[in-house]
């Protein structure tokens, strides 16, 4: 900025709202020794100091900090002096006061034995020193080049004009000059740069590295993990020269150090190069697998017997970001806790890692999920333990399963599975159906009952029984498992049994025990009366059997029953069905043609009956059977001849039978066939005989009469089983 010394930039202003001396305001810089700025102590006005100027280049903008005090006063008994402070921010801006700079100094070129008139030697680069509004810049050579050399004035490139053999010196020095032009075309600052051009046919020097400040084997650079892939590495300057000529001056350069990460660009170099790195693997830049990186940078020659080579060490200092997830030791966790753990106990522990350094490597814990109700997690440390209100019941629910969340500071998060079983405890009493039970034992078979545990794991849910008492005893044997009752080996018929009840009736009283296996044991009894027969007294009548077998099981009767009245229903429709589409089918034959004479025509209502009564008539004859005149009226039939029997129905089939029923008389005489009336097929007709069940026994109506007690009992408790 081109501002002169002393000029005013801005004034500043503080108000003190006190009178006399208290309310006088002075003003000063804070750091008044380390800015170019200064200010006046009462207008506040801000000046640039004499003798300093603003620069562009060496800083754009400039922080000045004022400070306002007051006259002082008393306050509170005590001499008081405030002040205020401001910051002023000064922006400088560019102008055009810098002559060009040259990058990339010094230059230098060679011509080798090989070298073409108009072959590139090397490229001059300059730009404006004035990097805010920067000038178009030319070049040009001053002296030096004897006409064996050229530049191009937009380009900078140098060649040579003359052949190697043409050339009368070994070392040339060219001025190169270059020239600002502003926008208005007018020439501007100008700035010159020497140039040595080597003429080389000897190779006497290995390819030498070079920093910003001269040959350098060792150059460190900072950078963040996991950069773009392609990115690259800007902060190493690193310049590569071999000072030979020609072939002796061309080499390769590769890096030497963990393979696949970065790859050095150019891979051959003639004479001098910018070496630039770039990245080729950027998963392997990782932080937490490696902090530093270190490589080599090989230069060696390429088709020179010596085959110098120099290399240089490459150091990356590796910055850590957030890129990594926590993770769990494992997918999924399993905890086992006892059903009656009070609220507040622990159940597992989890624990995540998140390599990240720093706030990244925080972890959070959280549950979710539907089994999460009953738990709690500590969200730093993973401990998960349960609710202070959760009351647990291996009955209910014996399994929970749900989801751990690990997560970091900026949300990055995994999850794990736990599941967590109820270990049952023995909580419960087996319990019986009924406190008083009833069952029928066919000798040689035995009764089964059976008591139930709602624990949830064995042994606590597996039942022992065992009769602790019976009226009279040593009469009944049980099996511990499963609960089957049958008598001793000893009794095999009911004549053994008679005389060991009282009144001699078959019936015993048995307290039966059922006890679970867990600790401590719970057990409950029951009372089973059980009356004994045989299956000579069930043979006797299949209904009897049937009855018998049932009394027990009354359910199972009417399922019984149920069935056979929906066969006989499904029966019936079957057969309705068919029938009608038979008649509906045979109803659309025609009958056979035949020819009529015309008769005379007599009283219109006594010729139509003829009529209809000779068609019937001829229509029936076709299906009546030819038989021998002499046999004409066995059937029963006291029509005349030539005058076939009316048309009869069928007989209902006859209702099923519930017992057993007296054999059927059979009828003398043919079985007589009718037309049936509709469908016109030939049925025979059945015999008229009476159908008269077979008298049962006192044991079958003692047991229909049980049966029906007994449904009479239970019809209110089984109601909701029907």
């Amino acid at each position: 900025m081109d501002i002169p010394p002393g000029s005013s930039l801005i004034k500043v202003h503080a108000v003190d709202k006190d009178t006399g001396s208290g309310g006088s305001v002075t003003y000063f810089l804070q750091s008044a020794q380390a800015t170019v700025f200064a200010v006046d102590r009462h207008s506040g006005v801000l000046r640039l100091r004499a003798g300093a100027t603003l620069d562009y280049e060496k800083a754009r903008a400039h922080v000045v900090t004022v400070v306002a005090k007051d006259g002082g006063g008393r306050l509170r008994g005590a001499d008081v002096v405030l002040s205020a402070t401001t910051t002023v921010t000064v922006n400088v801006e560019d102008v055009q006061d810098m002559a060009p700079i040259f990058v990339g100094t010094p230059y230098y070129g060679y011509v080798y034995e090989d070298t073409l008139p108009g072959s590139e030697v090397l490229t001059v680069v300059a730009m404006d020193g004035d990097r805010g509004k920067p000038n178009q810049i030319l070049y040009s050579l001053l002296n030096g080049s004897d006409g064996a050399f050229e530049i191009n004035e937009t380009s900078g490139v140098i060649s040579v004009m003359q052949s190697p053999a043409q050339l009368r010196r070994d070392v040339y020095e060219l001025h190169v000059q270059v020239t600002e032009v502003s926008s208005a075309g007018v020439p501007a600052a100008q700035a010159m740069v020497p140039v040595t051009v080597r003429i080389v046919d000897l190779n006497n020097h290995p390819p030498t590295f070079y920093g910003e400040s001269g040959p350098q084997n060792r150059f460190e650079l900072s950078m963040y993990e996991h950069p773009p892939q392609g990115e690259i590495l800007r902060g190493l300057k690193i310049t590569v020269n071999d000072s030979d000529q020609g072939a002796n001056a061309k080499f390769n350069l590769r890096l030497v150090g963990p393979g696949g990460i970065f790859r050095v660009v150019p891979l051959t170099v003639l004479n001098e190069a910018q070496v630039t790195i770039i990245v080729e693997n950027s998963a392997a830049i990782d932080f937490e697998k490696s902090k530093v990186l270190t490589f080599k940078l090989l230069a060696i020659e390429v088709s020179t017997p010596e085959k110098f080579s120099s290399t240089a060490d490459i150091v990356i200092q590796l910055l850590d970001t957030n890129d990594n997830v926590p993770k769990f030791t494992s997918h999924y966790y399993i905890a086992r806790i006892p059903e009656n753990a009070p609220g507040g106990s622990n159940v597992v522990a989890v624990t995540a890692v998140d390599p990240d350094t720093g706030p990244w490597g925080e972890v959070k814990y959280s549950i979710y999920g539907p089994g999460a109700d009953p738990f709690l997690i500590h969200p730093s440390t993973g401990l998960i333990y349960t609710q202070p209100w959760a009351s647990l019941d291996a009955e209910a629910t014996a399994r929970y399963n749900f989801y751990v969340k690990a997560e970091d500071t900026e949300g990055k998060y995994s999850l794990a599975e736990v599941f967590v079983t109820l270990l049952d405890v023995n909580d419960h009493s087996p319990q019986f159906g009924k406190s008083i039970q009833e069952k029928t034992m066919v000798l040689g078979t035995p009764v089964k009952i059976e008591a139930t545990d709602q624990d949830a794991e064995e042994p606590n849910n597996l039942v022992d029984y065992s009769i602790t008492h019976a009226e009279p005893s040593n009469v009944f044997d049980i099996d511990a498992h499963t609960g089957e009752i049958r008598l001793k080996n000893s009794i095999r018929s009911l004549d053994a049994l008679h005389n060991m009840t009282p009144g001699g009736d078959f019936t015993w009283s048995l307290e039966v025990q059922a006890k679970d296996r867990g600790s401590p044991s719970f057990s409950t009894t029951t009372l089973l009366k059980i009356d004994v027969t045989d299956t000579e007294t069930l043979s006797r009548s299949p209904v009897a059997a049937f009855l018998m077998q049932t009394k027990d099981n009354p359910l199972k009767a009417v399922a019984v029953l149920a069935g056979l009245m929906a066969i006989i229903v499904a029966l019936t429709v079957l057969i309705s069905t068919a029938t009608f589409w038979r008649n509906k089918k045979s109803s659309r034959v025609l009958p056979v043609r035949r020819v009529l004479r015309q008769r005379p025509s007599p009283a219109p209502r006594a010729v139509r009956v003829e009529w209809l009564r000779f068609r019937r008539t001829k229509a029936a004859a076709k299906f009546a059977l030819k038989e021998d005149p002499s046999n004409e009226n066995e059937n029963g039939n006291n029509n005349g001849p030539g005058s076939p029997p009316p048309p009869s129905a069928p007989a209902p089939p006859p209702a099923p039978a519930v017992a057993p029923r007296a054999p059927r008389a059979p009828r003398a005489g043919p079985a007589r066939w009718a037309v049936p009336t509709v469908s016109g097929s030939l049925s025979p007709r059945q015999p008229q005989g009476s159908l008269q069940p077979e008298a049962g026994g006192p044991t079958q109506s003692a047991l229909v009469s049980e049966l029906r007690q007994k449904f009479e009992k239970k019809g209110v408790g089984n109601e909701a089983h029907f």
